[in-house]
């Protein structure tokens, strides 16, 4: 099984702690900020940041839905790791400054990819397509901390 990576980053026009605020309150901020490849959003501990669970089920193709069950840390200042319960799959939000009033966003998924013909394919197509549903997320996100 190789890894597979999907990255995307974005520069939004408003303060770090801002955007990060958004990006950690899973209870209001973060549903707002989720594209229709997302269904049955739900908190169920926590809400705002360290500590949360938070559960979805992100459809990111036509046939392939995944049950996501996300356990939420701050390693560091600027920065939530959401480890799935269900899965290999963990994604990391960081920001960062980007100059006066600006920052840096950028979203990382690692996950274990299948192997053989059905790996070559995820490993392929996986990292872009999920790099498209980041990148509606950051433009919404860029949408509600920019008003």
């Amino acid at each position: 099984m190789a890894q597979v990576e999907a990255t995307t980053e974005r520069i939004v026009t408003a303060d770090p702690e801002t955007v990060f605020d958004m990006l950690a309150d899973y209870k209001d901020g973060r549903p707002k900020l989720l594209p229709e490849h997302f269904s049955e959003y739900e908190v169920r501990e926590g809400g705002d940041g360290e500590g949360t669970l938070v559960h979805w089920k992100l459809q990111a193709t036509s046939k392939r839905v995944r049950d996501c069950l996300l356990e939420v840390t701050e390693p560091t200042d600027g920065q939530l790791v959401e480890k799935d319960r269900n899965s290999s799959m963990v994604t990391t939000w960081t920001v960062t400054p980007a100059g006066e009033g600006r920052s840096k966003v950028v979203v990382s998924t690692v996950w274990n990819g299948a192997g053989g013909v059905g790996g070559f394919f995820e490993r392929t197509f996986a990292p872009k397509g999920l790099g498209r549903i980041y990148d509606a997320i950051l433009a919404k996100l860029a949408a509600e901390v920019e008003k």
